[in-house]
């Protein structure tokens, strides 16, 4: 089995209570995942009707981007501990985590009225990932190093929809399009980070053959 992200909330009792239940009412670890594609799809729906300001709709969205971040949890929890692993778990433990990824950074972006940055966090996060399944993809384990993995992203966008509902422009600027520069920059440092480990993984490991 693949080397699992490190989720030290996996501990938690609550945790494996929550997961231990789902799994006993036959509640399968791809419907988990497909429902993160859902509370995505609220948050950034929330953040986009929020204008970068409104203080319901900006709880909606931090509301939206902590429910993603459970069923990322969950759907592993049941899988694994649970027992309850299935044929086509791969994609649906990676595929909704990447249009997750888009739907609440895109919608961040439009609340913040800066589509552009939106898509380019979007993307950053995105090849954050992919070179992370590249590495996976040649033997390698894989690589969840910062310092903008997925929980560190999430953190973020939650942090800017609480910090916007106080002060929505910040610097003269949108706090929101500030916190998605933070992503941008720290997303393609991460990319950049994993690709040199992978190069230099891939180099060391041609070597000792």
């Amino acid at each position: 089995m693949a080397q699992r992200r490190p989720i030290a909330t996996r501990d938690r009792k609550w945790a494996q209570r929550i997961a231990a239940w789902l799994a006993r009412h036959e509640v399968t670890p791809n419907r988990i995942s497909q429902a993160s594609i859902l509370f995505a799809a609220v948050a950034g729906a929330a953040f986009w009707l929020s204008g970068g300001a409104s203080a319901p709709w900006l709880i909606v969205a931090a509301l939206g981007v902590q429910g993603r971040l459970l069923c990322n949890l969950f759907d592993g929890m049941v899988a694994v501990e649970g027992g309850r692993a299935e044929p086509d778990g791969p994609f649906w433990n990676e595929a909704p985590d990447r249009y997750a990824d888009i739907l609440i950074l895109v919608g961040m972006g439009l609340g913040a009225a800066t589509p552009a940055l939106g898509w380019a966090a979007a993307t950053m996060a995105v090849l954050a990932a992919y070179t992370r399944e590249a590495g996976a993809a040649q033997g390698l384990e894989p690589d969840f190093s910062g310092p903008m993995a997925k929980q560190h992203r999430m953190a973020l966008a939650t942090l800017g929809a609480v910090l916007a509902i106080f002060v929505p422009i910040l610097m003269g600027q949108p706090t929101l399009a500030l916190v998605l520069w933070v992503i941008i920059l720290g997303a393609a440092f991460t990319a950049l980070r994993r690709g040199s480990k992978m190069v230099a993984d891939l180099k060391s490991s041609r070597d000792q053959s």
